[in-house]
């Protein structure tokens, strides 16, 4: 035998060695019921299990209360970890008579995940851990479980060891307090995820506050102020309106085809509104409304995004009879109360299919503002900030807006990449016969798709072009 399997074969006898001959003196000393019950000053399996849950979400605000709260002057705390099978799905209860009866569960290394709190920004949160703690002469022992998609469990928990049934209960209610003051989503902007294993909601994903500026916008006279006055207005004189009697909620709806800038007015909107916190749901994250209702209610003042709502206007919730998805959304919106600091913004590509279903849930949106194709002037700005840089003459910029017309600002964006491009494969800066270029390749009938995309208008294919199935 080799020296290298010998060196093998003599570690793996000596963990045998420790799992099998010595397990009786580490289990000794690593006793999880004789570790409580020397913290707890009694028999942990004589003092009743208190329980709270959070959404799966909240893993992050729920870490960093506990640590919070027993940081906090006059209190102490140790975490410690277990191992041993069934853990993490076992309640507390159940961890504490296996530990009790069969020696199952013993000390071990705590639990972690990365979770995000912030764009580019990870915590690593506990996802099981037992906090031993004091609050003076009281003392306390707290499960934390953090959810787990491996085993099916799609919630956060605590189960608190306390001296008594009113203790452990006004532990809890400290937790909440700290959660709703010190949220980690406060003033930040996220987007829900669908889960990867059920119905429910997955992780949440953070997203950095735009910068743009009111010359980054091009609509025509007057909207951009209309606009902002039905959200960023209320915001500002809040307290005023709050005076008169006047209600904060507000619904907006942004209509008209793709790519004229909806969403870029969001993004503008988003900058202008620097301490509210923003819930984005696009397409089929928009059945998680309830949830962002709810965390805007609790972290306003909030913005609620909804992106193409005509995408769930047909949909179906059959646990709801059968009634639009949008029917939900303008219930939940109308059950936050007048005074609530919570603004709606919808957007939709297709108002015609919105407006029956607006109209039979009146006065959840206060106002609609249609975002148009560019008009000359409109086109002629769009140009200039997005092509500002090709340095051309005013008479080849005229000449491309007079071409533009019925484009959107995503053809000009992409009119100006491609020229870009033209210019870079010729090694050279771009000049005006890039853009005149390809402009006639975005024009072509070969681009016919690619304009639909980009939003341009009056570009369906002829019937006697389709393409019908022989026979």
């Amino acid at each position: 035998m080799e020296q290298q399997e010998l060196a093998e074969f003599g570690r793996l006898f000596r963990d045998f060695l420790d799992q099998v001959v010595h397990r009786e003196d580490a289990a000794e000393d690593r006793s999880l019921m004789e570790r409580l019950a020397d913290h707890l000053g009694a028999r942990p399996e004589e003092i009743p299990v208190v329980k709270g849950g959070y959404a799966a979400y909240d893993h992050a605000n729920v870490h960093l209360a506990l640590e919070r709260w027993f940081s906090s002057e006059g209190r102490t705390h140790e975490l410690i970890g277990l191992t041993g099978a069934g853990r993490v799905h076992d309640s507390l209860s159940e961890i504490l008579e296996a530990a009790q009866r069969r020696d199952r569960f013993i000390l071990g290394a705590v639990d972690y995940a990365y979770l995000p709190v912030a764009p580019g920004e990870e915590l690593a949160c506990v996802s099981f851990g037992i906090y031993l703690g004091t609050d003076g002469d009281e003392r306390y022992a707290v499960l934390l479980r953090g959810p787990s998609d491996e085993y099916g469990h799609d919630k956060v928990e605590l189960e608190v060891l306390a001296p008594s049934r009113e203790a452990a209960k006004r532990f809890l209610g400290g937790i909440d307090g700290l959660i709703r003051e010190h949220n980690v989503f406060r003033g930040k902007i996220l987007s829900f995820e669908g889960s990867d294993f059920d119905d429910g909601i997955g992780p949440f994903r953070f997203h950095s506050r735009p910068g743009l500026s009111e010359g980054d916008i091009v609509l025509p006279d007057g909207v951009l102020e209309r606009i902002e006055r039905q959200i960023v207005g209320v915001a500002r004189r809040r307290e005023v309106l709050r005076a008169a009697g006047q209600h904060l909620r507000r619904g907006l709806l942004l209509y008209g085809p793709p790519g004229t800038g909806k969403t870029h007015t969001v993004r503008y909107l988003l900058s202008r509104l620097p301490d509210f916190t923003a819930v984005v749901l696009a397409g089929p994250t928009i059945r998680f409304v309830g949830a962002a209702c709810a965390l805007a209610r609790q972290l306003q003042p909030a913005l609620v995004v909804l992106e193409d709502c005509d995408l769930v206007a047909e949909a179906r919730d059959f646990s709801e009879g059968e009634q639009p998805l949008l029917f939900q959304v303008l219930n939940e919106m109308d059950g936050l109360g007048d005074d609530a600091d919570v603004a709606f913004l919808l957007t939709t590509n297709r108002a015609d299919l919105l407006e029956p279903a607006l109209a039979q849930r009146p006065g959840r949106v206060d106002m609609a503002v249609e975002v148009p194709l560019p008009d000359v002037p409109g086109r002629r700005r769009l140009f200039g900030l997005y092509g500002g840089r090709l340095g051309l003459g005013e008479e080849d910029v005229e000449r491309v807006v007079e071409r533009t017309d019925g484009t959107t600002a995503s053809f000009t964006k992409e009119l100006v990449r491609r020229s870009v491009l033209f210019a870079a494969e010729r090694e050279e800066k771009t000049a005006a016969r890039d853009v005149e270029a390809a402009l006639d390749e975005l024009l072509s009938d070969r681009d016919l798709l690619t304009r639909r995309l980009l939003g341009v208008a009056g570009e369906e294919p002829d019937d006697e072009d389709e393409w019908e199935p022989e026979g």
